[in-house]
């Protein structure tokens, strides 16, 4: 429970002296003490109780404050009953320590206010679930639009007091739920996801406890009902070791997670049950997003069946006709389209990657700002032969703009996701994805799906776990270094490299920064020069030392295209 459903409790007796910015929180237990060092009984949460007996004068007050915020206490509390008002220096430490402060009036005995706290702490665990099971059924009979994960989370925060999101894996909050509307931050998202990726990965169990800037959360997977025992909790541990012998990979990607704000280290096992059929409704909800998809789904690849197979570009515009309302509704047709190619791959492994690439690549395409999973109810992706496609239509205001930025850029899209997939794909895992220009008709969605596909082979070359490409850089040489054999590779880079990196290693003359730096100026001297903080004459000598160790003239072009081509393979 939180403190301020402490004041809310006109049975306790209680008055705020102090601390109103502290009251979210969360009490663990109580105790009361009159001795002057109780720091030996304290575990931290707990609401202590005083009868004041303790002080003395007002010199005894601050070490009794320190040792109580040292131990990390929720609140204080004080009895009026000995000293009637109290102390003004008590008030004070309080404020100086941060430690809320509460007033008890002389009325109420000390035994009132713990067995009101004992009993919400430890919970009379069947009222709980009495509420956990009536709003489940009222929302398992309401339909689809029962209101989705929010309704769920909503009763996390009113019966249990708990603060809690639904996640997906890129990090986006799907649904959320606080008693003040506070919305988890973007960057506490993304990181609160990298952490549960990294920790499935490894095969730990959940949930995963994480800190972010002092704050504890706890996350717990949330698995489809494919994978899920019944929702009542019925043949649990059959589920549970089907789902054991699954590859992690085919879902560490696609599974949203439940976070929690909160420490389920110490949550006795009757809670942690209750949470775990929390994740179980939510299951059903994403299994109702994902039935709502199967038409995008089916008119995605409907229409990429028509373009790989080289249908009349007429048939492929009706069914374009049929798609555009389904995807943009009430906007009519749509003027644009893009095509967007993913690919997840894992080293030494059978695993399909197409559904994960699917379903990740329908997360990628929504706006990573926006919140709930209706954004996704304009993504229409198809898999096939491992990879996935997308097909993206571009409403007329986007459409109106000119020029190759126009719709969907291929750095943007993973800007925001690229931490928490590179913790889910780290070790063995990669990301791939390419991106193509806009086109306005039929006739032009095969050569966009070939730009799309050529992109992300531009991007397969790149290091790093999560890479993509776009259409923009299929115009230079990046299209071409992809495929070059390896052994080409190889060979055309030493004999060019190799006389440089020797000697600058026995003589640290920075040769091949020279060199780089040559080539970005455009062979200007005098810029170079002043880009390396070095006289022209210096760099006169290091490009000549270049020129005599490789035989090459940088003043000629082909020379500068050789050694350019050589510096973007190595």
């Amino acid at each position: 429970m939180r403190l301020r459903a402490l004041l809310d409790t006109d049975a306790l007796g209680l008055r705020l002296l102090g601390g109103e910015d502290e009251l979210d929180r969360t009490v663990r237990g109580v105790m009361t003490t009159d001795l002057r060092d109780p720091s030996r009984y304290l575990a931290g949460g707990e609401l202590v109780l005083t009868g004041l007996a303790w002080r003395r004068d007002a010199g005894d007050t601050e070490p009794f404050v320190r040792v109580l915020a040292n131990a990390g206490v929720a609140a204080l509390a004080a009895g009026e009953a000995e000293m009637g008002a109290i102390p003004e220096d008590l008030v004070e430490a309080c404020a100086r320590h941060r430690l809320p402060l509460f007033a008890v009036n002389e009325s109420v005995a000390f035994a009132t206010i713990t067995e009101h706290v004992v009993r919400q702490v430890s919970g009379e665990r069947a009222g709980d679930l009495a509420a956990v099971v009536d709003r489940h059924r009222r929302l398992m009979t309401s339909g689809p639009t029962g209101g989705g994960p929010d309704v769920v989370l909503d009763l996390l925060g009113t019966d249990l007091d708990l603060r809690a999101w639904v996640l997906s894996p890129a990090g986006r909050a799907i649904a959320g739920s606080s008693a003040d509307g506070t919305a988890l931050p973007g960057a506490v998202c993304a990181r609160l996801a990298g952490e549960h990726l990294a920790a499935t990965r490894t095969g730990r169990r959940g949930p995963h406890r994480v800190a972010v800037d002092g704050v504890t959360y706890s996350l717990f997977p949330i698995r489809t009902r494919a994978a899920l025992p019944s929702v009542d909790g019925q043949a649990r541990g059959a589920a549970g070791a089907a789902r054991d012998v699954r590859d992690v990979r085919e879902t560490v990607l696609s599974d949203w997670m439940l976070a929690v704000e909160a420490d389920a280290g110490d949550w006795p096992e009757e809670r942690l049950d209750l949470l775990q059929g929390v994740t179980q409704l939510i299951a059903v909800e994403r299994d109702r997003r994902d039935a709502a998809r199967t038409v995008r789904r089916r008119l995605a690849q409907e229409v990429l069946e028509l373009v790989q197979t080289g249908a009349a570009p007429a048939e492929i515009a009706a069914r374009l006709r049929v798609a555009a309302p389904v995807l943009l509704p009430g906007l009519g047709a749509a003027p644009h389209w893009q095509v967007v190619v993913a690919r997840v791959e894992w080293a030494d492994s059978g695993v399909d990657g197409g559904p994960v690439a699917q379903s990740l690549l329908e997360e990628i395409l929504v706006d990573p700002l926006s919140a709930g999973p209706e954004p996704s109810d304009r993504i229409a992706v198809a898999h096939t032969g491992g990879e996935a496609i997308a097909l993206v239509p571009l409403p007329a205001v986007s459409a109106e703009h000119d020029g190759s930025e126009t719709g969907l850029l291929a750095d943007s899209l993973l800007e925001s996701v690229r931490g928490p997939l590179g913790a889910g794909l780290d070790g063995d895992g990669r990301l791939t994805l390419g991106v193509s220009a806009s086109v306005h008709s039929a006739e032009g969605l095969r050569g966009a799906l070939e730009e799309a596909r050529h992109a992300r082979r531009v991007a397969a070359a790149r290091p790093g776990r999560v890479c993509a490409a776009g259409h923009q850089e299929l115009a230079s040489h990046v299209l071409l270094l992809p495929f070059v054999p390896d052994d080409v590779r190889r060979a055309f880079t030493a004999r060019l490299l190799d006389p440089l990196r020797e000697y600058d290693k026995r003589h640290r003359a920075e040769l091949i920064p020279t060199l780089e730096a040559f080539l970005d100026c455009d062979g200007s001297w005098t810029r170079c020069a002043a880009r390396l903080h070095l006289h022209v004459n210096t760099l006169r000598y290091r490009v000549g030392r270049i020129e005599q160790l490789t035989s090459r003239d940088l003043s000629r072009l082909e020379d500068k295209l050789d050694f350019f081509l050589a510096l973007r393979m190595s």
